[in-house]
């Protein structure tokens, strides 16, 4: 896990060689935190690429598989991941006649482009952003991997110089330009969207873009020509409906104790994040379980091996998970670690975590997941293993009831009936989440189907002529530049695949990226091996929701290794602080009010809004205003 940098220019000048080895340090060295066990710099002949590295050392400790990497003579390699298929593939190579002189992952994906280009991508398992040089063929080849977990940006530079790393603020050191894009920011204010899933590459700032998930992106330094290509999807429409439960389950068993047993290698220490969830819970348990029966691939996994779990804590909330993290603990050969955030130093959090995550963020869930990160630094692990990614694709959040019955309903409806009546008897004591059923919008979403945009542009106009809270410009001139609304309501495959690729998941994930980074810690995630989500979405809807359980698969392929109050658990908790109590303090107050004065000044709100009160029903709306005053604060 690394933090990478990069210079490409179209031009061959010796008079920029100073500075671009002045500038490709000062970008390293911004995002320092994400590789504090190396550096290292690589510039071609001709001054034409640029190459910036930060190590931080997880597979083949020695200085052996320092980067940049060289090979043959030809190419060179700034990575930032793991592939965790990596042995499987070095043996495959090695049976071709192949030779390597590190025992990492890095040599062998110089290895597989050299063989195979861009079709070595298919080949891989893992987490990664990179870029190879080609020497012969004067190109750089850049690519991410499929669901977005390592990230990869880049900004064009009038055509003549294409800038990238790892992190915004590296590029902005280059650059020197944080111009917000207000698209963003009218599209976050109105309606707290922090992706535009019609095209993922924008960014909060206008002239940065992404590398989009499942792409890779090459440049051409004969003539700059820069393309980027789609080399992965998930076909929603290839559902088995033959599949029986009893065969879905061993293979379900099967690839997902393979991920965790891949994601288990590594030469330092390794963990898990333990939120109390049925997720993060089955991890715990299947490392246990793995390590108990020495079948666990991890230099550690040996008799003295013992599992280290973190967990955010919040004593005397309804939501605090202690009574669960307890029961995986008692039930595995683990040792806890807890962390207690409280609001005491709340305003500072938030702009410690904003400087690392760069763009606005959620709620204060995340400055709790920065705390857990700094937990497992303290105590010298490495490497966290988490379960992000299992609820967009096995339907485990709530929101997605509306949508199944919707599908049931187009089944018949007998079918539909069953299922909802069944939802609601086993959620009649719920207390924790919202009952979902025929409310407003699933009535709208029925009856007026691919009208879900125009109707939240028209909400969003009434709104604004009620509230005034934008600045009449800045709306009149964004107001129209609405992303669109999601219409996946009536097939529960169609809104998973949107939750998992669409930009929501992309979000979690570089909450993860961020918060494990800024401590120079690695998370891995079981449950995004794509050949597990790939067999997940042949399944038939009712595998995932069934007679009321979300997750219905997971729950009985896993209910023994379990404990049971967690493989059945009803309530749908993440890792939630008491969010409300903490923003009626008086430093945060004034920091809302300092956020609107920015957001004024900058001609975004109107100046009415010092009439509005910052009380517990407009938190929501104090949260956003407060994220992008910090934005424009750095602008």
């Amino acid at each position: 896990m690394c933090g990478i940098a990069g210079i490409l220019s179209a031009a061959s000048s010796s008079e920029q060689s100073a500075f671009f080895r002045e500038s490709i340090k000062k970008m390293s060295d911004s995002i320092a935190h994400r590789g504090p066990d190396g550096e290292g710099y690589w510039q071609n002949e001709n001054n034409t690429v640029v190459f910036g590295h930060r190590r931080l050392s997880i597979l083949d400790l020695s200085d052996n598989a320092s980067q940049p990497m060289h090979y043959l003579d030809r190419y060179v390699i700034i990575f930032n991941g793991e592939i965790y298929n990596y042995l499987e593939l070095k043996k495959e190579l090695q049976q071709q006649g192949e030779q390597f002189k590190t025992s990492g992952d890095t040599e062998v994906l110089l290895v597989l482009y050299h063989l195979y280009k861009e079709k070595m991508l298919q080949k891989l398992d893992g987490m990664f952003a990179f870029a190879i040089y080609d020497k012969k063929n004067n190109k750089v080849f850049c690519a991410r991997d499929r669901f977005g977990e390592k990230p990869f940006f880049y900004s064009l530079q009038q055509g003549k110089q294409l800038v990238f790393a790892s992190e915004m603020k590296a590029i902005q050191q280059f650059t020197n330009d944080r111009t917000p894009n207000n698209v963003m920011l009218y599209n976050y204010l109105s309606f707290g969207s922090l992706t535009n899933h019609e095209d993922q590459s924008d960014t909060f700032y206008q002239n940065i873009k992404r590398l989009t998930p499942a792409h890779y992106l090459s440049v051409d330094l004969k003539n700059f020509k820069i393309e980027t290509k789609r080399y992965w999807d998930i076909d929603v429409n290839n559902v088995n409906h033959h599949i029986k439960l009893k065969e879905a389950k061993e293979t379900l068993h099967e690839l997902f104790y393979t991920s965790v047993n891949r994601r288990m290698r590594s030469d330092v220490n390794i963990g898990s994040s333990l939120s109390g969830g049925l997720d993060s819970s089955l991890i715990v348990c299947v490392i246990d379980d793995l390590v108990k029966k020495n079948k666990a691939e991890h230099s550690f996994a040996n008799t003295s091996f013992k599992q280290n779990t973190f967990s955010a804590r919040f004593p005397g909330y309804k939501k605090d998970e202690g009574t669960f993290m307890q029961q995986v603990i008692d039930r595995t050969n683990v040792e806890a670690h807890y962390v207690f955030p409280d609001n005491k130093k709340l305003v500072d959090d938030i702009n410690t975590v904003f400087h690392f995550q760069e763009e606005p963020f959620g709620g204060t869930s995340i400055l709790a997941q920065y705390k857990v990160m700094a937990l497992a630094k303290e105590n010298n692990v490495t490497v966290l293993l988490d379960g992000q990614g299992a609820d967009e694709i096995l339907a485990g959040y709530h929101g997605y009831y509306n949508i199944f019955f919707r599908n049931m309903e187009k089944i018949g409806r007998q079918r539909y009936k069953a299922e909802l009546k069944a939802y609601e008897q086993l959620h009649r004591n719920n207390q924790i989440n919202e009952k979902q059923g025929k409310n407003l919008e699933y009535l709208v979403r029925k009856w007026f189907p691919g009208k879900a945009h125009a109707i939240k542009k028209t909400v969003a106009y009434i709104q604004h002529k009620r509230k005034k809270i934008f600045n009449e410009d800045f709306y009149d001139a964004y107001a129209d530049k609405l992303f669109t609304a999601n219409n996946s309501f009536s097939d529960l495959n169609e809104a998973l695949y949107r939750s998992t690729m669409c930009g929501d998941l992309q979000t979690l994930l570089r909450y993860a990226d961020r918060n494990s980074m800024a401590n120079s810690r690695e998370v891995r995630l079981p449950f995004l091996s794509h050949e597990l989500v790939s067999f997940l979405f042949t399944l038939p809807a009712d595998f995932k929701i069934h007679e009321g359980w979300t997750k219905y698969i997971l729950r009985t392929t896993f209910s023994k290794i379990l404990p049971e109050s967690i493989a059945w658990r009803v309530d749908k908790i993440g890792y939630e602080p008491p969010e409300k109590q903490w923003m009626k303090s008086a430093a945060m107050r004034d920091f809302i009010l300092n956020s609107r004065r920015e957001l004024v000044k900058a001609g975004i709100l109107n100046k009415k809004i010092f009439s509005k009160t910052t009380g517990e029903e407009e938190t929501c709306n104090g949260w956003a205003e407060m994220m992008v005053g910090k934005l424009i604060e750095k602008a």
